[in-house]
């Protein structure tokens, strides 16, 4: 079993209520989640403006071990941005279940697959490495979820995210819903889980069993409402459960958490 981390404090942790980072603190994370091995970095929404692409350009300028990524909506406007800033992928963030699609887009699922081509098509014709985040995916009708997962994979896809955006998944349907799409489309799957029933580890612990290797986590499980998935919380279970993380230092994760957490509260911090 291969499990690869993607870190999201810079982006869904940073949305936790209290919590605005600057240019300088947002690098001098991201320079601490790459000497602890981070697979990827969740950087950033670029679209939001000046200083969130100044920081995400820095990152990307910065020739680091971790990957970067940069969040998108389903819009062109947002993956241009994006790609502007120098991100090594573009994430690209697609309302899955019918209670955002209606609700908060006031759309349709016609609407929805139109623009994932339009916004596939775009990325790719820049050269540009693609994630296809499936916003809502808990509260998802499963067929249209493997209608989003099929259209992207023939597209040219490789890496999909299952998201339980509010937090109210059980480990056995997390597991089997990642059984079931791996076993019909040959795709990585990421998981994003959230902490609202007090799952957010286990459940990424078990999508990582049906199948899923690649997990988003935040330092400390920080992150809108309940937080994330917590990192050191997830690296240990992992460990034990699974026998994999066996060349991460936990000593060196334990001070890099509390370092990274200093920052967030406006400490002073000594970067390895």
């Amino acid at each position: 079993m291969n499990i690869f981390i993607v870190d999201t404090t810079l982006r869904d942790g940073e949305q936790k209520a209290g919590i605005a980072l600057g240019i300088n603190q947002k690098v001098d994370i991201a320079r601490i989640l790459d000497s602890v091995g981070v697979y990827q970095i969740e950087a950033g929404i670029p679209v939001m403006g000046d200083d969130e692409k100044q920081s995400i350009k820095k990152m990307a300028a910065l020739g680091m071990k971790s990957r970067i990524s940069a969040w998108n909506r389903l819009n062109l406007g947002d993956i241009k941005e994006s790609i502007e800033c120098g991100a090594d992928i573009v994430h690209i963030s697609v309302p899955s279940s019918d209670i955002q699609i209606r609700s908060k887009l006031n759309k349709d699922r016609d609407w929805i697959l139109d623009n994932l081509k339009r916004c596939i098509a775009y990325a790719q014709n820049r050269n540009q490495e693609i994630t296809i985040g499936l916003e809502d995916a808990s509260r998802a009708d499963f067929k249209f979820l493997m209608n989003i997962i099929t259209i992207a994979f023939k597209e040219g896809v490789k890496r999909v995210r299952y998201a339980d955006t509010v937090g109210i998944l059980s480990r056995r349907r997390i597991y089997d819903e990642i059984r079931n799409i791996r076993e019909d489309i040959e795709i990585d799957i990421e998981i994003h889980t959230h902490n609202d029933m007090g799952m957010a580890v286990s459940n990424s612990l078990a999508a990582a069993e049906g199948g899923a290797e690649f997990v988003d986590c935040t330092i400390g499980g920080i992150g809108e409402r309940a937080g994330n998935c917590n990192l050191l919380q997830f690296v240990k279970a992992a460990k034990a459960c699974f026998g994999v993380f066996e060349d991460v230092d936990e000593l060196s994760l334990v001070e890099a958490q509390k370092d990274i957490l200093r920052i967030i509260k406006g400490g002073r911090v000594r970067i390895y």
